[in-house]
């Protein structure tokens, strides 16, 4: 029956139900039933609409996605195959995330169609309008709300709430989920976005109950089933406002090299698997960073407590012991069980200026003079490596917002990376290097980081956009040391900033498996993530399988490990993107707060993406905006070849520096508005 009804709607583009039951000679009721169940499972594939007047066919070359809001102007609408850009008069008022179908009329892409709306949530406050409470929705839906239970809480003028959806209708019928506060408070912003995410911010009272019953340091008898090393002199280095210390670094200089320990918090150790602390890690996936708070993956008890390496406490680790000789070549590894004690916390900054030669964190850090050397020299040696075998070395931007006391945005500033960072980032990836090595060669089941080689089509897009700048890139057999080289040959700092956003976009996202892969960007056959247990259940799967299979030396079936592993990696890949959704959004909401205070102004930016709607400028303090093409002097034509708007007196391309006005902000979307000066 699907078949034939395929065929039909090739001879004619719109059928009623009953034109379809009496074509498909439907004359009793089973067959009738058989029609509507096949009906329902085209509409659910998306291959056939129904209207509820007739259905009709989603043709191939219609786009069936979900909606994100771009501008003021246009939305997108993207499936991981295709992405296109509609302008919202064309859009029917759609909401962001829903699905729709996209037709292109005349050259024009129009939604035409909307399958499902998939916001289930949505923040707003309360204001007074002609003497009663009206719930403002932080994003305008183009419509009124009816508050169904609002009889039950006691609110304010501009308490913030989230509310559930019940109907979408005009007015969108809702309840009141949670009030989070006053919009004096702060921080209550931020909350939610969070809640408006569905981000899980409490635990609940089984996980409360679980950590009840935990210790608070390691005991003697611990220590005798471990190796013991704390003799070693053990540091930690973080950031200034870290907590939670996932890995700490020991190491010692020979004749032939260096000894190299990575030592990796125990959390396996206390949070076992089908806890109620486990279950809720695995529902969080991952722990999120935002500009005012951490929401953590476990419970602070843990995460700030027994399984973080905290300075001058023993805590049990474990342990990826390296030699590695002059050469910058680990020649042989060893990963147990072990039991540490940290001499310092050291910061980022002050490890940096030590290597700089600042003679008060010389003096402050007198004791670790040595160590510092040594590890330095050593993550030189490894980088050396790194390079050897083509790792590919991004520019990533990274905003530092800073709020005042009230929670607003007062300042935007870059992360900048020095050594200190760059000698931790090496020591990790050798880690996690050498336990992927070990799960692999020895046929454990584990997870994998992987990441896949570029395709073809968007590995074209790099290589036209090159072409601009007179830059040739050979992509038919690429490899990330080409990749590599065409981001070292390049000298012009906009261009290289440009081309190595390009770049990065090109790739495919890395992803957790089962599988072992291979990892493109670092030029690996074999990783994964072992150095982060507090903040990724990814790493904590790993060191379970570590401790089954190496430490307790389990020999049963490993079939059902793979399964689950299987489904573990999907969940952790799919709650490590949300994680970056949320941040992202964030970041942009405050951002966009803290250039409202700057329209007006005229800022120097780069083009760093160029769309047939416009293009859009990022700003030295990472803050990025939109200058629409209907704001340009004069017909501007788009060549998606080259990604330039190409006009009578100039052309736009990726990688131009321009100056640009501050011209509209839109906090609560995180959208700002450029024209060109």
């Amino acid at each position: 029956m699907r078949e034939k009804l395929l065929k039909l709607f090739n001879k004619k583009n719109k059928w009623t139900l009953e034109e379809l039951r009496k074509e498909m000679v439907t004359d009793s009721s089973s067959k009738l039933v058989s029609l509507m169940k096949t009906l329902n499972s085209l509409v659910a594939e998306r291959k056939l609409i129904n209207n509820h007047a007739c259905y009709f066919p989603v043709k191939d070359e219609d786009v069936v996605g979900k909606v994100k809001d771009i501008s003021k102007f246009e939305i997108s609408v993207s499936n991981p195959e295709k992405k296109v850009y509609v302008e919202k008069k064309y859009a029917q008022n759609v909401f962001v995330e829903d699905e729709v179908l996209a037709v292109k009329e005349k050259g024009v892409w129009k939604v035409k169609h909307i399958f499902a709306h998939n916001i289930y949530r949505i923040t707003g406050y309360f204001i007074k309008l002609k003497g009663r409470l009206v719930f403002h929705s932080d994003i305008d839906f183009h419509r009124d709300f009816e508050i169904t239970n609002l009889n039950q809480f006691k609110i304010n003028v501009n308490d913030r709430v989230v509310v559930k959806v019940i109907k979408y209708d005009n007015p969108m019928l809702v309840e009141i989920e949670k009030v989070i506060g006053n919009n004096k408070e702060k921080g209550v912003d931020i909350t939610a976005l969070l809640m408006k995410n569905n981000i899980r911010m409490e635990f609940n009272k089984k996980v409360e109950e679980e950590i009840r019953n935990l210790p608070a340091k390691v005991t003697s008898r611990e220590i005798k089933s471990r190796r013991d090393l704390r003799f070693l002199q053990t540091v930690t280095i973080d950031g200034e406002d870290a907590k939670d210390f996932d890995d700490a670094i020991s190491i010692t200089e020979n004749e032939n090299g260096y000894s190299l320990y990575v030592h990796i918090a125990d959390v396996s150790y206390y949070v076992k698997e089908g806890s109620s602390i486990d279950k809720e890690a695995y529902a969080r996936g991952t722990s999120i960073y935002v500009c005012d708070r951490v929401v953590p993956m476990l419970p602070v008890e843990l995460s700030n407590g027994i399984c973080s390496l905290n300075e001058s406490v023993e805590r049990n680790t474990i342990t990826c012991q390296m030699e590695i000789n002059n050469q910058g070549i680990i020649e042989s590894y060893l990963i147990y069980p072990s039991v540490i004690f940290s001499d310092r916390r050291c910061t980022y900054n002050k490890v940096n200026e030590c290597l700089n030669g600042n003679e008060a964190a010389i003096e402050e850090y007198a004791s670790l003079q040595k160590m510092i050397v040594t590890m330095y020299d050593c993550a030189k040696l490894l980088e050396k490596q790194a390079n050897k075998r083509g790792s590919i070395e991004f520019v990533s931007v990274e905003p530092i917002i800073e709020l005042n006391k009230k929670g607003k945005a007062i300042n935007v500033t870059l992360r900048e990376s020095g050594e200190s960072e760059q000698i931790i980032e090496q020591f990790m990836i050798a880690a996690n290097m050498c336990v992927a090595n070990y799960m692999d060669d020895n046929n454990i089941p584990s997870m994998y980081r992987v990441h896949m080689e570029p395709d073809y089509e968007d590995l074209l897009k790099l290589k036209n956009i090159c072409a601009n700048f007179n830059i040739d890139v050979t992509i038919e057999e690429i490899t990330p040391s080409i990749i590599q080289r065409l981001l070292d040959s390049i000298e012009d700092e906009s261009v290289y900033v440009a081309i190595s956003n390009v770049a990065l976009r090109t790739m495919q996202k890395a992803r957790y498996s089962n599988e072992c892969l291979g990892h493109f960007g670092l030029s690996l056959a074999q990783y994964c993530h072992f150095t982060a247990p507090i903040r990724r259940y990814s790493d904590l799967v790993v060191h379970r399988m570590l401790r089954k299979y190496l430490f307790d030396n389990f020999q049963g079936n490993k079939e059902k490990d793979y399964s689950k592993i299987e489904r573990q990696a999907l969940q952790m890949s799919n709650k490590e993107m949300e994680a970056i959704i949320v941040e992202r959004e964030i970041n942009d909401y405050k951002i966009a707060e803290y250039m409202e205070s700057f329209i007006g102004d005229v800022f120097e930016g780069i083009i760093v993406s160029v769309l047939e709607f416009g293009f859009f400028v990022q700003l030295d303090n990472s803050a990025e905006g939109l200058v629409a093409a209907r704001t340009l002097f004069g017909y501007y034509e788009y060549e998606e070849k080259t990604m330039s708007l190409i006009g009578p007196r100039r052309t736009y391309t990726i990688g131009n520096r321009v100056k640009v006005r501050v011209t509209d902000v839109n906090v609560s979307k995180g959208q700002i508005g450029f024209e060109i000066v």
